[in-house]
C-alpha cells in the first residue's frame, strides 16, 4: 500500500475508504461487481479488508479512474492478470518435488498458506 505497511492484518471499510481516497459505496459497488474482491466480514457482519484485498482495489482504481477502462474491460484485464500469475505459480510447483518444499521462493510458500488458509477459514 502507497510503499509503507501499517503490519495490520484488517482495515474498516472506513480507513479502506480514506487510503484509497474513494467513498464506501464505490468500494461496496466494486465488491460486487468484481468477484476477486471478497473482504472478509466480522460477526457483526463489518467487511474487513486484507493487503491484497486493498491492491487490488488500487489496480481497479487504476485502470478505470486513470487509464480509462470500463468495468467490463477492468475485470477482464485483472482476470487475465490472475491467470497468468496462477500459470506462472502452478508451472513453479510443478517444477518442485512434493519432498523439496523448502526450496520454493518464501514469497510463493507465503501466498499458498494464505490461500490455503482462507480455504479452510470459508470452509468452517
Amino acid at each position: 500500500m502507497n510503499g509503507r505497511s501499517s503490519g495490520k492484518l484488517y482495515y474498516s471499510i472506513s480507513e479502506v475508504s480514506e487510503l484509497t481516497q474513494l467513498e464506501a459505496t464505490v468500494l461496496r459497488f466494486w465488491e460486487r461487481e468484481f468477484g476477486q474482491l471478497r473482504p472478509k466480514k466480522n460477526r457483526a457482519g463489518n467487511r474487513m479488508y486484507r493487503e491484497k484485498d486493498i491492491q487490488l482495489i488500487h489496480e481497479i482504481k487504476q485502470l478505470t479512474r486513470d487509464e480509462g477502462y470500463t468495468l467490463d474491460g477492468a475485470k477482464k484485464r485483472i482476470q487475465e492478470a490472475g491467470k497468468a500469475k496462477a500459470k506462472a505459480k502452478a508451472s513453479v510447483v510443478e517444477k518442485a518435488p512434493a519432498s523439496d518444499l523448502a526450496s520454493l521462493p518464501p514469497d510463493l510458500l507465503d501466498y499458498l498458506r494464505k490461500e490455503l488458509t482462507d480455504i479452510k477459514d470459508m470452509l468452517e
